[in-house]
């Protein structure tokens, strides 16, 4: 018997076919996590000018120095292919994927559902997850969900550390109230190096007063720099549009204008600058007023905060697709499934 075969007869599912589109800092991090999974194999990997793909599975180490060295995972040997149609191209080429982790960044602010409309036309059917933070793109997403459903694509949106990790954390404590009065999500990062997440924080600068997704987007690495050097390398963020309100208001815990998140950045320090928290204050039915706190270690990356939960949510999309359930779900109304 083949090692399939093997597994069958042992009732032993097969690992979980994965690839990840976006090869910078997040899409590194994201293959790290899966080289040390039994349950998840690396087996397709994508950037701007290329793609990798085998069905017996990349080397995540090997995809990361050819990406650092070369500048694109299409130059791996003998897996790689380099072209400027990266996606489109690995999604009508690699037939066994079962599920993607869309590490992109989503500059413009419709280019993850630009993504996912290639996924449809294509005909590929599995489950996608996103890390995604801003409002009105998981908005765009969400009014996808009919064709998501006819396409029979599973999508999991918003399923990173915040909103993701936090929400579903909020979630869970709202179920101690009768009535929720706020939720307050504040978030400490620390980068080394900010350049290995130079979309991550061109994001963030978005959310600054006076800036914008067009704008942010349009600055040279050299305008990034000198914004950080007025800062001391420190982006302080207030009131920001984040997904977590939309998701938690679809999930029915609480209105979105109850819910308000923001943090701090420290693009020179990889020590966090606070501990990320999530807050979630309500009524009892006893009409007592009380707070829960959900804090996050501070040993762990702002990497394996949004890493873990996506595919912990891939895990869980994976079982909604096999029962035959397709469309959108966000981290606030479906519970992750941890990867071994």
């Amino acid at each position: 018997m083949n090692p399939e075969q093997v597994k069958s007869s042992l009732n032993i599912s097969p690992a979980i076919r994965v690839g990840v589109l976006g090869f910078g800092g997040l899409g590194q991090a994201a293959a790290k996590v899966l080289a040390g999974k039994r349950e998840m194999i690396l087996v397709a990997a994508a950037d701007k000018e290329g793609y990798a793909y085998t069905n017996e599975g990349l080397n995540a180490q090997n995809c990361i120095t050819t990406y650092n060295s070369q500048g694109s995972v299409g130059y791996l040997e003998p897996t790689g292919t380099l072209t400027s149609r990266s996606i489109q191209e690995l999604i009508e080429s690699a037939d066994s994927v079962d599920g993607y982790f869309l590490a992109l960044p989503n500059l413009p602010n419709n280019f993850i559902a630009s993504v996912t409309q290639e996924f449809i036309k294509s005909g590929w059917r599995g489950v996608l997850v996103d890390a995604i933070k801003r409002t009105s793109a998981v908005e765009q997403l969400l009014a996808m969900k009919e064709e998501l459903q006819a396409a029979g694509i599973t999508y999991m949106t918003g399923c990173g550390a915040t909103p993701g990790l936090l929400t579903a954390a909020a979630a869970l404590a709202a179920q101690s109230y009768a009535e929720i009065h706020k939720v307050e999500i504040t978030f400490g990062v620390g980068i080394a190096n900010w350049e290995a997440y130079r979309a991550t924080i061109r994001e963030d600068i978005a959310h600054m007063p006076g800036y914008s997704v067009e704008t942010a987007r349009a600055m040279t690495d050299a305008e990034v720099e000198a914004l950080l050097d007025k800062t001391n390398g420190v982006l302080t963020l207030e009131n920001m549009e984040h997904a977590d309100d939309v998701m938690l208001e679809l999930a029915g815990i609480v209105e979105r204008d109850r819910v308000t998140v923001g943090g701090i950045v420290d693009t020179r320090n990889p020590k966090k600058p606070l501990s990320t928290n999530v807050k979630i204050t309500g009524r009892t039915f006893e009409g007592k007023i009380s707070t829960h706190t959900f804090i996050l270690g501070d040993e762990t990356s702002m990497a394996a905060n949004v890493c873990g939960p996506a595919f912990g949510y891939l895990k869980a999309g994976m079982q909604l697709h096999k029962r035959g359930i397709y469309g959108i779900f966000t981290a606030a109304e479906i519970m992750p499934q941890f990867v071994k």
